[in-house]
């Protein structure tokens, strides 16, 4: 696991309270599998649930919201699953098989799942297509959307100084 944590770009939790978002950045512990790291977002308030975005070696991220009891998934590339325990827990958690050699480089989970905070599965799509983009850039757009674009590019030193 430490070869794996040593590959993490940054791990942060976003919620919204009162209409105000907060960026907390998640400790690398709780980065093991889907379970884990959704028991971590569950301790944080917010009026609807948490998002918790993992970027990993420049090549994927995953973005878990947890809401309630109920958790959601997205990985951004079903093939990190061969390489990667969290995306190969992803995959587990959403009941796919695991990827073969061949398999293309696709997302995996619920395209929708920020859809009622901004980021609709179509936009989210479109966005997973731009093959340019590294995962920061694109969480980073995620979280323009989401309105808290500010605190997600100051957490992972997007901001020029």
């Amino acid at each position: 696991m430490a070869d794996q944590v040593d590959g993490i770009d940054f791990a942060l939790a976003a919620y919204r309270e009162d209409g105000v978002w907060t960026v907390q950045e998640l400790a690398h512990d709780v980065l093991e599998d889907i379970g884990v790291l959704s028991a971590a977002l569950r301790r944080f308030p917010g009026d609807g649930g948490a998002v918790g975005m993992v970027a990993v070696d420049e090549d994927f991220f995953v973005v878990v919201r947890v809401a309630g009891p109920t958790t959601r998934v997205l990985l951004s590339d079903i093939t990190a699953a061969d390489e990667w325990e969290l995306a190969s827990s992803a995959v587990e958690f959403l009941g796919l098989p695991q990827p073969e050699d061949e398999d293309d480089q696709v997302p995996a989970g619920d395209l929708d799942l920020l859809g009622d905070l901004g980021m609709h599965a179509m936009d989210m799509g479109v966005l997973l297509d731009d093959i340019d983009l590294y995962p920061d850039e694109m969480l980073s757009d995620v979280a323009r959307r989401l309105g808290f674009g500010k605190l997600f590019d100051d957490a992972v030193g997007l901001t020029s100084a």
